[in-house]
């Protein structure tokens, strides 16, 4: 009898433990979680640098352009009243710099070798009345004061045959280098505002900078568009992103870098992709307890999922609804 009674004490104590065991798997069990997030892409904005009418309007909404398609048309009247002034100043400059550079014309050429051979010739005869003069001032048949008049007359003759002859000189050789400098200057600049022009004049074409997607065109035909105004808004295919907000208790399941498969419902087919960053969110989304002092609130991050191969996204619906399933412990 006390043989039998020690045999149901053992089994009892054995099913005691087990039981226990049991108990502990349930309390602390590993839950297939599924989290909702949002399909998203990078969105981009084309503005206008110059403000116009706008003239034609070539894309819609929700066709995809190629980088480099013209979009948009501007009307800028001024530009073209612009382009002619500038024509109009490098003209002006290019002959200046021309008459800098060549100097005096062929008639003022003419007029100043003739001024230099008359020059020439009262120099010569000045020259023959100071020497005669001189010998006769030493055989003392002149006085002091006759000899100095007709040197004075010589030497004026000579200084104006000098100054003459170095006129021709820089009539032919063109202005100083100076003013040549100067004129080139300005012909420069004129060509810069000429190339000004043709950039504004381009400027009148609203091109996409990238291949995208257009969402919506802000204005119509004969509409003004202002200068930093958008015109364009649309979304960048290529950088197609999925974006989950989990949990600071579920955040043990989800890694920077790792890998994970993505759910498109309305597709019904799975992207496998990498989870880019993962930060938190402001603190007003936190999940907050009613009693702090004894338990502390919750966090919530936002992950983002990049798709390992882009193409597979391209035709995806932005904004609709994907999923990720996570490995959730639960404690009760």
């Amino acid at each position: 009898m006390k043989k039998t009674f020690y045999l149901i004490s053992k089994n009892s104590y054995i099913t005691l433990i087990i039981t226990f065991l049991v108990i502990s798997c349930k309390d602390k069990n590993e839950n297939t979680i599924t989290l909702d997030g949002k399909i998203e892409r990078e969105q981009i904005s084309v503005v206008s640098k110059l403000a116009g009418k706008v003239q034609n309007v070539l894309a819609e909404e929700g066709q995809d352009v190629e980088a480099g398609d013209t979009l948009i048309i501007l009307e800028l009247p001024e530009v073209e009243a612009k382009k002619y002034q500038a024509k109009g100043a490098l003209l002006s400059a290019e002959a200046q710099y021309q008459m800098a550079k060549k100097g005096a014309t062929q008639g003022q050429i003419i007029q100043l070798n003739a001024k230099v051979s008359g020059l020439k010739e009262q120099l010569s005869f000045a020259e023959k009345s100071m020497r005669r003069m001189q010998n006769m001032l030493s055989d003392s048949l002149v006085p002091q004061q006759k000899f100095d008049e007709v040197f004075a007359k010589y030497q004026g003759a000579k200084n104006q045959y000098t100054a003459s002859v170095a006129e021709r000189d820089e009539a032919q050789n063109g202005a100083r280098i100076e003013q040549q400098t100067m004129a080139l200057g300005q012909q420069e600049r004129a060509l810069g505002g000429i190339d000004e022009i043709n950039i504004a004049a381009n400027e009148r074409f609203i091109k996409a900078p990238q291949k995208m997607s257009i969402e919506n065109i802000t204005l119509k035909k004969g509409e003004l568009a202002l200068p930093g105004y958008s015109i364009v808004n649309g979304f960048l295919n290529e950088t197609t992103f999925f974006k989950f907000t989990i949990a600071e208790s579920q955040l043990s399941s989800v890694k920077k870098g790792g890998q994970i498969q993505v759910h498109i419902p309305y597709e019904n087919k799975t992207i496998t992709g990498k989870v880019v960053w993962i930060k938190p969110l402001s603190s007003y989304a936190n999940i907050t307890s009613a009693y702090p002092d004894f338990e502390q609130g919750q966090t919530l991050y936002e992950i983002k999922i990049a798709p390992i191969n882009p193409k597979e996204t391209e035709n995806l619906l932005i904004k609709s609804t994907v999923q990720i399933s996570i490995q959730s412990v639960n404690k009760k």
